[in-house]
């Protein structure tokens, strides 16, 4: 899949950024040649200011502005919680019909330096999810100790932007996201890509509100997810918020 504009104007665009594209370059992944920052760049002709990022593996709706003041006004909405983010994960288990998860985190250790440092060390920040559940399966594989796997469809809003946030936050409660190496079960990942040819991250940016940084009518973008995280969604019967 490839990148697609869902909104533009001479102020902002936004974006629908497919999994595994990288929004800037990065040296945490040097060698990945998909960039979304540069794709668009050549596709509208115009100078871009990232306003927020989503990880590599995670799809959905992201902004670029198109002069730095209108970026600044637009990161100002996102760093101050003005807008609304909302994203949809499926999750191993039944998890709760909704809740708020309030548990600090600590920074994200990408380089070797950090990594030197003793987890104890690294200073907790505040971070906070709110999600609700949409839908649940239950299937007839015996994909971990049980006879049947049970797997949860969730709409998640974040209220802090901490990185890695719902990925971690989910396996504090026990319900690791699907396709996720770092913090999900190798077991259910290898059975979802082996069974449903699904090995992504099932991670999806599906919602964004915020104020124009011009005019400052409200602007909603939405993107459904698409390819395998779709047919998944179909398969199991869910049905996507509005």
């Amino acid at each position: 899949m490839t990148p697609e504009i869902l909104f533009e104007d001479a102020h902002l665009v936004a974006a629908y950024k497919p999994e595994g594209w990288l929004v800037h370059r990065s040296e945490i992944d040097r060698h990945e040649d998909r960039i979304l920052l540069q794709f668009l760049r050549d596709l509208v002709g115009s100078h871009l200011y990232p306003v927020h990022r989503l990880d590599k593996p995670t799809s959905g709706v992201i902004v670029f502005g198109k002069s730095s003041e209108s970026a600044a006004r637009l990161q100002a909405q996102l760093d101050s919680h003005e807008s609304l983010k909302q994203y949809l994960a499926i999750c191993r288990g039944y998890c709760p019909e909704a809740g708020e998860i309030d548990h600090p985190l600590p920074p994200v250790a990408d380089f070797k330096h950090q990594r030197r440092r003793p987890k104890s060390d690294l200073p907790r920040q505040d971070a906070v999810t709110l999600f609700r559940r949409l839908g649940t399966v239950e299937l007839p594989f015996a994909v971990d100790r049980y006879p049947t796997s049970r797997y949860s469809l969730a709409e998640i809003q974040l209220k802090t932007g901490r990185r890695h946030q719902i990925r971690r936050h989910f396996k504090h409660i026990s319900h690791p996201l699907i396709g996720c190496p770092k913090y999900g079960k190798s077991t259910h990942n290898h059975f979802f890509a082996e069974h449903f040819g699904c090995g992504r991250l099932l991670l999806h940016a599906h919602k964004l509100v915020l104020k124009h940084p011009e005019s400052g009518r409200l602007l909603t973008i939405n993107a459904v997810p698409r390819g395998c995280f779709a047919a998944l969604i179909e398969q199991f019967g869910w049905q996507l918020p509005e």
